[in-house]
């Protein structure tokens, strides 16, 4: 079988008021509606099945083309869903001596495993693995918190976790024959991290502040955990949704802040009140990163009731899955086929794969011209009165098992049991009574994950770099840090300036989100290569959004070079 656990649904924890409890309770409805039809798919350990089993006629045509992208190829051979099981078994052959990791299949190895969220390490770490969760809307219990700190303790040779920019969570340094054990911690966790990479859609991000923003329309949070229950089988793993053409990003949005960028997802649902239907979202489709395209979301003219979220998503989904290119890996994220129907096709194909006439036209909204959002670290009031969320800058993102450990015990010693990691990979604590504040910023946690961090840490966001991705051009964390440390001991800013690092064209770290993004690029010194970043600027966020343009080709990434390039660059046009 595969994952064999509970599928029972994580409840949106912290304190809700009537109103959002009778929406929470609606939206439960429709999630149970719409993960009814996969409560009972399993994949029997003996099946080989090929990924053209669930794909329309039209998918078959494009996966099995002759100029169908390798990757194509290797999923008709065997769908990755193979693995859920196979996993299993590859982990317990390892442990037991029967086999090593490098005598397994090659395509297993390096690719099929991402499909359970394993990620081989083969150029930095032979034979380890980087393990990739499911965390919707960012938000975890102390329990979960414990596991993850005794797993990456105990298994991961790093010591460390990473929080991501799609408010997810990165293990370092698995090892295969101890997967067993830890997909059963996970599990009996409520966490998993299956469908988690490949052609599968990624972590559901949604409003940080989700149940306790005093400026939010809706909560996020019942809305991402049924659209990941319904994609994944509860975690159970979900065939019919696992042979997308590539990998798909889906976000929430519930406030003009839109913490979520969702205009930099392939589907972006932006939280409107519609005159007659009440909150809904508007959609927003596209918007990809990769290097050789780089591209914000455009409008569907879309408009989708909180109620029937999950199920358009269902059948978006599936209208990518069976509509979507095949052919040039690079070419076929949903933008591209978007490119090739036009906008209205698409609608209506998607309102015909949810069985109605036609979708809700977008709810016309005033044009924006405010930039930015509200600053999240710090110590804020909630919607409910009395009580405070407080943000933490966690630098770029990197916590040791113990600093997890902590941050369970002070959740669970002055909030609510939970915490919520952020896109800016920030860690909040929210639902704390506002006359334990004082004392809760007194723990020595605080010391190093500052309330009230400098103006270039306190924006900082990182991809892993080089260090452990093998797609990683320059080092990125441990760098990044070293260099905003320098500069802010050098530098008197007037504000926060959001500086992103991302370590190739990938943009992981989102380097175009930036006011300034510096990537992985080449860069000569003295006639030699060396590593160096290519420098963006403008990159705007919240109501408003736009993305960085190129600034300068190529800097030498030495700190004795860059420092100086960027205390001049924030001098001229940052004003410092």
């Amino acid at each position: 079988m595969a994952f064999v656990g509970s599928s029972s649904v994580i409840r949106p924890s912290g304190l809700v008021d009537v109103q959002q409890s009778s929406f929470m309770c609606k939206t439960s409805d429709v999630v149970r509606r719409n993960v009814a039809v996969f409560s009972s798919i399993r994949m029997d350990t003996g099946e080989k099945p090929s990924g053209l089993k669930y794909l329309s006629e039209k998918g078959r045509e494009r996966a099995t083309a002759k100029n169908a992208n390798p990757i194509e190829k290797l999923k008709n051979e065997k769908c990755g869903s193979a693995i859920w099981a196979d996993v299993f078994e590859m982990s317990k052959a390892i442990r037991e001596g029967k086999t090593s990791w490098e005598d397994l299949d090659l395509d297993d190895r390096e690719k099929r495993l991402k499909w359970v969220g394993l990620f081989h390490r083969s150029k930095a770490t032979p034979g380890k693995f980087m393990m990739r969760l499911r965390v919707p809307n960012g938000e975890m219990t102390c329990a979960q918190l414990e596991c993850l700190a005794n797993i990456i303790s105990k298994y991961g040779d790093a010591g460390v976790l990473d929080i991501t920019t799609r408010q997810n969570i990165q293990l370092r340094g698995i090892q295969l024959e101890d997967v067993e054990e830890i997909l059963k911690n996970l599990r009996a966790n409520d966490l998993c991290s299956v469908q988690s990479g490949m052609d599968n859609l990624r972590n559901l991000v949604g409003n940080p502040l989700a149940g306790i923003d005093p400026m939010e329309l809706i909560d996020t949070r019942p809305l991402c955990r049924g659209i990941q229950d319904m994609t994944t089988n509860f975690g159970n793993g979900n065939p019919e949704l696992c042979n997308l053409p590539r990998k798909f990003n889906i976000a929430l949005n519930s406030t003009s802040d839109n913490f979520a960028h969702t205009h930099i997802n392939d589907l972006g649902m932006d939280a409107v009140i519609h005159p007659t239907l009440g909150v809904g979202f508007n959609v927003i489709v596209g918007g990809m990163f990769s290097g050789q395209r780089v591209v914000m979301s455009i409008p569907m003219d879309t408009f989708v009731p909180a109620a029937d979220v999950v199920a358009f998503c269902k059948a978006f989904m599936e209208v990518y899955r069976d509509n979507g290119p095949r052919a040039t890996r690079t070419k076929t994220r949903l933008m591209y086929y978007i490119d090739e129907v036009g906008i209205e096709t698409f609608r209506d194909q998607v309102a015909k794969q949810m069985g109605i006439e036609s979708l809700e036209r977008a709810v016309p909204v005033k044009a924006s011209t405010g930039h930015g959002h509200r600053d999240i670290v710090g110590v804020h009031p909630q919607k409910q009165e009395g009580f405070s969320w407080v943000g933490a800058c966690i630098p770029v993102g990197r916590m040791t098992a113990a600093e997890v450990m902590e941050s369970s015990r002070i959740a669970k010693e002055y909030g609510d049991g939970t915490v919520r990691v952020t896109v800016a990979q920030d860690m909040l604590f929210p639902n704390i009574k506002n006359e334990n504040v004082e004392a809760m910023l007194k723990e020595p946690f605080f010391e190093k994950f500052k309330v009230a961090p400098g103006k270039l840490i306190g924006s900082l966001v990182s991809c892993t770099g080089a260090q452990f991705c093998p797609f990683g051009l320059v080092e990125t964390k441990q760098r990044s840090v070293r260099v905003m440390t320098a500069l802010e001991e050098r530098l008197e800013l007037p504000k926060s300036v959001r500086i992103h690092w991302t370590g190739c064209p990938n943009s992981c770290g989102q380097a175009q989100v930036g006011e300034i993004g510096l990537m992985g690029s080449p860069a000569r010194l003295e006639g030699k290569a060396v590593e160096g970043v290519r420098v963006m600027l403008g990159g705007e966020i919240g109501s408003a959004p736009s993305l960085a343009s190129d600034f300068e080709k190529a800097v030498p990434a030495e700190d004795s070079l860059l420092i100086p390039y960027l205390e001049n660059l924030l001098i001229e046009k940052f004003g410092a």
